[in-house]
């Protein structure tokens, strides 16, 4: 992860990026406003699950392809043990990948996390408990997509070092025997 994004690059997908912060700036503005418009706990809780939920669904299934090159799902199998499965671009088509993109995909997931957990500090602190439960919800669901695209990238990583690995095995035995047949 690029801490720092290239200055004169632009923004590959802008729309994607767009949505992927809205949903994020959607669900904890109105969180943090919400107490000054409504009474209701039920209202609160409800949009702003329903808000974190879209932002993980845009997250997890749109803008994690495309940003990033990434997708991840959890699968449950006959025996009932949790399998991860993750899809990556190939090598040429990730390294081709906007740097801006990536750079706003990884800090706006690892920053909603952190406010989301800032938030819940803040909720016991002031001893509200069913504030606890909104902001764990979606602290869930945050750390949820950070946990299956970290696990992703990794998984990435290694099969382009596999991919790696089998291609120089492969053209050095080619090389090996193309160099026996000539003698």
């Amino acid at each position: 992860m690029d801490l720092n994004p290239t200055s004169g690059e632009n923004y590959a997908h802008p729309q994607i990026c767009f949505f992927h912060v809205i949903f994020k700036a959607s669900a904890l503005a109105f969180y943090i406003l919400s107490a000054l418009f409504f009474d209701s706990f039920v209202i609160i809780f409800v949009v702003t699950v329903l808000l974190s939920a879209l932002d993980f669904w845009v997250v997890k299934n749109v803008s994690g392809r495309i940003l990033v090159g990434l997708r991840w799902w959890n699968e449950i199998n006959d025996e009932g043990e949790s399998i991860w499965k993750f899809e990556c671009l190939d090598e040429e088509s990730l390294s081709r990948m906007n740097k801006k993109d990536s750079w706003l995909f990884w800090w706006t997931i690892y920053l909603t996390a952190a406010l989301w957990l800032i938030l819940g500090i803040f909720s016991l602190i002031r001893f509200q408990a069913d504030y606890v439960l909104v902001v764990g919800v979606c602290l869930t669901l945050s750390v949820a997509n950070i946990v299956g695209f970290t696990k992703c990238r990794k998984d990435a990583k290694k099969q382009i070092q596999a991919f790696a690995s089998q291609t120089i095995a492969s053209r050095f035995s080619s090389t090996l025997q193309s160099a026996f047949t000539i003698v």
